[in-house]
């Protein structure tokens, strides 16, 4: 790689990071070919970004952001994982770590939080965003459903006092 395609390596990964809320920072010592592939597909359908990178140029792409505080992890063979969705890109590697030895969690940040490898495994063990959303979604409803047959019950009543009193 020479000098300009390090500037651009540096300065595309800066971009990319400043529209993202979490690094996932991780060592990869003798994954092979097949199993590389298969973390970055399932990445991929997490909706995160699966990338090896030298430490000098990813801790100059991190300087002057707010995942500055990475720096510090970069040592040895390390790659970075990064999303829009904080638990997905938390899941997809830990539970790949739990079933590689060759893989490990280091840390991560989320925004300008830096949080360590028990952090990363606390936050893979939150609900997804999609089920968080369904939640809500579930419990907004509910009062709208209570509130309907509420409001329908004195006409149901109504009606059948005025059925019983016409049947007698």
């Amino acid at each position: 790689m020479n000098r300009a395609e390090k500037q651009a390596f540096v300065q595309s990964l800066a971009t990319v990071l400043d529209g993202t809320e979490i690094i996932v920072v991780s060592r990869n010592r003798g994954l092979t070919v097949a199993e590389a592939s298969d973390l970055r597909r399932r990445m991929r359908s997490a909706g995160a970004t699966y990338r090896v990178a030298k430490n000098r140029l990813a801790a100059r792409a991190l300087a002057g952001t707010r995942f500055t505080g990475l720096s510090p992890l970069l040592k040895g063979p390390t790659a970075l994982a990064w999303s829009a969705d904080p638990v997905g890109v938390a899941k997809v590697a830990v539970g790949f770590a739990k079933t590689n030895d060759r893989f490990v969690v280091v840390g991560a940040a989320l925004g300008e939080k830096a949080l360590d490898a028990k952090a990363v495994e606390a936050l893979a063990e939150l609900p997804s965003l999609e089920v968080l959303r369904a939640k809500l979604a579930g419990l907004l409803r509910t009062p709208a459903q209570r509130l309907a047959a509420i409001l329908a019950e004195p006409a149901g009543g109504l009606a059948r006092v005025l059925g019983a009193y016409g049947q007698s």
